[in-house]
């Protein structure tokens, strides 16, 4: 009895061991087929997909759609930078009153433009008058001042007369000759010409000229207000002489040549394009910035440019063998640019799986039609590339990913492509 009990014991125990064996090998496969699952789901996230759009002969003809390759051409190298259109100083000025008053008129206003000599405004005070009576009464003076004079030399020769009599008579008409030549160049300066000046023709209002020719740019006055040297009326800015600032990096600095053909757009308006010459090289680091002032010379068309605006310029620095493409074959989209290639690539189907039956989404064709579809359709992968700078119909372009070379590309009819891909959703597999 004993012996029996022992031996069932011991078939119970080789069971048990068995069983946990073949539950570690389950555990240990599924583990394995888990890991195998998420690794192939990783790789397959970590591929790109590509885009493909599939278009008939018959659409091909109808649009017009060429094809051609990616070129080598020898177009012009350039160096973006950045910088502000300026005016040199000695082309800008205020037009200021030598001397205080309140404005009586203004004859500008803003972005009027005004001649060298023109009356921008006029300003009254009545120390104007006071200058003039002294100026006509001191003819009288000095007549008086000179007979005096004359009276003591007279008697200084009959010995009648004291020496010092003599010698403040002679500084008197010395202090009031003196005194003559100042106010008649200060009239002058007032505008109004000294032999105009009589006790009839007093003048109360003074006029202030425009200094240079040029665009009045800003108002600093307004009728009623005080003026004075220190109190510019208007300033005044020559928009002709306007030069470009651009702000060249380190790196970017050896390249840059005087000569140098610059082409730049407005920051506000960049379908405009302009044209300067380098002038003038920098030799010193603008505060942190770790930039170099370039100057140029615009030149031209110069309408619409003012002191101040913002623009964003290319510098031509020499030709270089670059790989370019048609500007036609280039699409762009969401701030990227594109070009479609030619591939053997096709759309993948999908299949989606509802209630664990699998339903087919695309239509299934025989391997005869799909020679036929194959033999009477092309299709074209959309590929990311990085745009450089146009000229004479071609762009320089780098692509993000290697295109064999003789690679055929659509070069023109890109538009009618990228839409053929919007309309469909542009699905990516």
């Amino acid at each position: 009895m004993k012996v029996k009990i022992q031996l069932l014991i011991a078939v119970a125990a080789i069971f048990s061991l068995v069983s946990c064996g073949q539950k570690s090998n389950a555990s240990e496969n599924g583990a394995k087929t888990e890991q195998a699952e998420g690794a192939k789901e990783e790789g397959h996230g970590e591929e790109e997909a590509a885009v493909i759009a599939v278009l008939t002969q018959d659409q091909i003809k109808a649009v017009g759609i060429t094809l051609g390759t990616i070129e080598s051409k020898n177009l012009t190298a350039a160096i973006k930078a950045n910088g502000a259109l300026r005016v040199p100083n000695n082309n800008k000025a205020n037009a200021t009153s030598l001397y205080g008053g309140v404005i009586k008129t203004l004859k500008v206003q803003l972005g009027d433009h005004v001649r060298k000599g023109q009356v921008i405004a006029t300003i009254e005070n009545p120390q104007f008058i006071q200058q003039q009576e002294e100026y006509i009464t001191i003819n009288s003076r000095i007549i008086n001042a000179e007979q005096e004079l004359q009276r003591q030399r007279d008697l200084q020769a009959g010995n009648a007369g004291a020496l010092k009599n003599l010698q403040n008579a002679t500084a008197e008409v010395n202090a009031l000759r003196a005194r003559k030549a100042s106010l008649q160049k200060q009239i002058q300066l007032m505008g109004i010409n000294p032999a105009t000046v009589s006790a009839s023709n007093l003048r109360s209002a003074l006029t202030v000229t425009s200094p240079v020719t040029g665009t009045v740019s800003a108002e600093f006055a307004k009728i009623g207000s005080y003026v004075d040297v220190s109190s510019p009326v208007v300033e005044i800015v020559d928009n002709q002489l306007i030069h470009l600032d651009l702000q060249v990096f380190e790196k970017d600095l050896p390249m840059i040549k005087v000569g140098q053909i610059v082409n730049f757009t407005l920051t506000n308006n960049p379908t405009a394009s302009y044209t300067a010459k380098v002038f003038n090289i920098g030799s010193s680091f603008e505060n942190e910035s770790k930039t170099v002032a370039v100057h140029c010379t615009v030149t031209g068309n110069k309408t619409g440019l003012i002191d101040g605006m913002n623009i964003t310029a290319m510098v031509s620095v020499g030709t270089a063998l670059t790989t370019a493409v048609p500007n036609d074959a280039i699409a762009e989209a969401d701030g990227k640019f594109y070009i479609f290639v030619k591939t053997d690539k096709k759309p993948e189907e999908h299949e989606e799986a509802e209630g664990g039956e699998g339903a087919e989404a695309g239509e299934k064709h025989s391997p005869e039609e799909e020679k036929k579809i194959a033999a009477t359709s092309m299709n074209f992968e959309k590929v990311e590339v990085n745009k450089g700078v146009s000229e004479v119909g071609y762009t320089a372009v780098t692509p993000v990913k290697e295109i064999p070379a003789g690679t055929p590309i659509v070069t023109k009819g890109t538009f009618f492509v990228n839409a053929k891909l919007s309309n469909s959703g542009e699905h990516e597999h």
